[in-house]
């Protein structure tokens, strides 16, 4: 019967779609989605849901797949799936049957000097074919496939051969390339034969109607001049069956001396990793060991320092108790000798005088105890910040110590797994090369890491040792200047910060009369140590003339400022806003004291070209003339000199602090 155009590209397509759904299919039975062997030698298609025999033995399962027919496509490529499936793995399993385990075998029966074409190769003469456009044209190749498989010849593929006519009416059916191959080449040829449907049938037959034929390919099919002859040429060689057996055995004897060869060297190669592995882990069991005992030194100098700590606090809070005690009982004293005073009804002038100030003098002691109270608790929390911050360093210490460990052991790994890698790698598998070269540039970049980590360490500890000399040597020069001057040198630094007493005079001998001095420095001493508390920040942020700039400005709202000014007077009130906004402004962290003494200048200006020279350690060391707001050295050995140097005590202050030693 002739088929359309159209009903030809349809077959093709379909042929196509059940080439590709048999692949996967088999892939997906490969990998253990299904499992067929229910028990020894027992099977089972779970293709068929609807039927009720679906247990069958190994042949009838292979006879019920081969059988299969059916329109769905999805379908008859699942149970093609499960023939070619069943026939690879449970042959290679030993669960074939008698006749095909012997047919493994070389065959003994035949002669063994036949040429035949290698590899096997089946031949089908007289496919239908029909003219179309000019050319002839036949079924795919997969459609014969699929007969010969259900006939059990297990084909490998089936490819039609084709010439400038179109296709020839012959096909060429390639099997495997083992002794199973040929047996099912010869079951192939016996077939046909059976039929007389054989070569010599072919041949002789003078009408040989539409039925095909089918023989085995050898020596006068390879040196014919058709179509067939010419594939055959191209695709393959003639060998005898002794040849092909000798090629086995001596295949079979190169591969085993092969092996044996590469397991003596993976044995060795096996010993070596071994008598390494041992070393590596002997030596981690040596650093994990020294580890424990860093860490135990480390809890016992920390455990240490928390009793030194603790029994210095408790030390200075039984002295802190002491001195109350005293000043209870001197207080005590006190209000009994007034007692005493009163009930005598002492009239003496002197005495009365004496007691008040003594009792002036407790309270003034008591108020500085108070203080001393509050900066007491303020060191005990400056200094529990400090462990705080010492213990957070120690942690982020040892974090870096054990990530710079962790990478040194992660680059031991990888170098003993790249060795591994290596040593299995020699016979040439694509995917260990990859691995190993993957972790040798994984290697790589964590050696470079910990170059990078070693580099840095040690490029920071050479400059924290350059800075620090050069600035401890700095400030023992400027020291050694400044103590070489003499107690009448005009040049002087004035104290950023400090808190002018004058105008507390002025305001206590004003408010209060003959108590003006005991009250005047009381009130100094109170504020100072305002000036001084940290918590106590009196200021506010506004905007400047630009409206884009922030100023930080004291807040005149603030209710001890305003009680300072409604109580001792304007003066007083400028005096401590002034030495407020000078220590905001050279000395805001902490507002601690600073360390240089203070003259009445605000500034010094000192006209040299070097700081040797402003020591007196050069030449130009001359006369010094000076006024209430500037100094200027003469430089007699260097006159064109002309580059001039201001600076203020707050600065002078943090640098010579700077380089004090902690």
């Amino acid at each position: 019967m002739k088929m359309s155009h159209s009903s030809e590209e349809e077959t093709d397509i379909s042929d196509s779609e059940l080439e590709e759904y048999t692949e996967e299919c088999y892939k997906s039975l490969m990998n253990g989605g299904i499992k067929v062997e229910l028990s020894d030698g027992v099977y089972r298609c779970w293709y068929c849901q609807g039927r009720k025999r679906r247990d069958y033995k190994y042949k009838e399962l292979l006879q019920h797949c081969s059988s299969f027919r059916s329109k769905n496509v999805k379908q008859k490529g699942r149970h093609l799936a499960l023939v070619r499936y069943m026939e690879e793995q449970f042959k290679a399993n030993g669960s074939m049957s008698k006749s095909t385990t012997e047919a493994i075998e070389a065959p003994m029966g035949n002669d063994s000097t036949e040429l035949f074409v290698w590899p096997w190769v089946g031949i089908v003469a007289n496919i239908p074919v029909e003219k179309k456009d000019g050319r002839y044209i036949g079924k795919s190749g997969s459609n014969l496939r699929d007969k010969l498989a259900a006939q059990l010849f297990n084909p490998v593929r089936v490819n039609p051969l084709w010439n400038y006519k179109g296709h020839s009416g012959f096909a060429v059916v390639e099997f495997n390339r083992d002794w199973p191959g040929f047996h099912n080449a010869m079951m192939f040829e016996k077939s046909y034969e059976s039929n007389r449907k054989g070569r010599r049938d072919y041949f002789a037959a003078k009408h040989i109607g539409g039925e095909l034929f089918g023989w085995v390919a050898r020596d006068e099919d390879f040196h014919s001049d058709s179509i067939v002859g010419e594939h055959l040429r191209k695709t393959g060689d003639l060998k005898s069956i002794s040849e092909i057996e000798a090629e086995c055995k001596r295949k079979n004897t190169k591969l085993v001396t092969n092996l044996t060869n590469v397991i003596e060297v993976k044995n060795k190669q096996l010993k070596e990793i071994e008598c390494k592995y041992n070393e590596t882990l002997m030596s981690l069991s040596e650093w994990m060991s020294e580890k424990d005992k860093m860490h135990k030194a480390y809890n016992e100098e920390i455990t240490k320092m928390q009793q030194n700590a603790r029994s210095q606090l408790e030390k200075i809070l039984e002295d802190h108790e002491q001195i109350n005690k005293q000043i209870e009982l001197q207080s005590k004293e006190l209000v009994q000798r007034e007692k005493e005073l009163e009930k005598r009804e002492a009239r003496n002038e002197d005495e009365r005088r004496k007691l008040d100030s003594e009792k002036k003098m407790n309270e003034r002691a008591t108020l500085e105890q108070k203080i001393a109270d509050e900066n007491l608790l303020r060191l005990a929390e400056d200094q529990k910040r400090e462990k705080e911050n010492l213990h957070a360093r120690i942690l982020e210490l040892q974090k870096k110590i054990d990530a710079r460990q962790a990478l040194e052991l992660e680059v031991e790994r990888m170098r003993g797994a790249i060795q591994v890698i290596g040593h299995m790698g020699e016979d040439g598998d694509l995917e260990l090369k990859k691995k190993r070269d993957a972790l040798q540039q994984d290697l790589a970049e964590k050696e470079q890491d910990l170059e990078d980590l070693e580099s840095l360490s040690q490029a920071l500890i050479i400059k924290e040792r350059k800075s620090n000399n050069e600035v401890q040597q700095a400030r023992k020069e400027l020291i050694n200047g400044w103590m070489g001057q003499s107690s009448r040198a005009t040049i002087g630094i004035k104290r950023m910060g400090d808190l002018d007493s004058k105008p507390f005079h002025t305001a206590a001998k004003r408010k209060y009369g003959k108590e003006a001095d005991s009250k005047a420095m009381e009130l100094c001493s109170l504020w100072d140590a305002y000036l001084r508390d940290p918590s106590w920040h009196p200021f506010k942020i506004i905007r400047g003339s630009d409206k884009e700039e922030l100023q930080e400005v004291i807040n005149e709202d603030d209710e001890k400022l305003k009680n300072l000014k409604n109580e001792l007077g304007d003066e007083v009130y400028s005096a401590v806003t002034i030495a407020l906004m000078e220590t905001n402004e050279y000395n805001p962290s902490g507002r601690m004291e600073p360390s240089i003494t203070p003259l009445k200048d605000d500034c010094i200006s000192v006209r040299c070209s070097t700081p040797e020279k402003l020591f007196g350690r050069g030449p130009i060391w001359g006369s010094i003339c000076c006024d209430d707001d500037m100094c200027q050295i003469d430089d007699k050995d260097d006159l064109e000199v002309g580059a001039s140097m201001k600076f203020d005590s707050a600065l002078l202050s943090d640098y010579m602090n700077l380089g004090s030693p902690m």
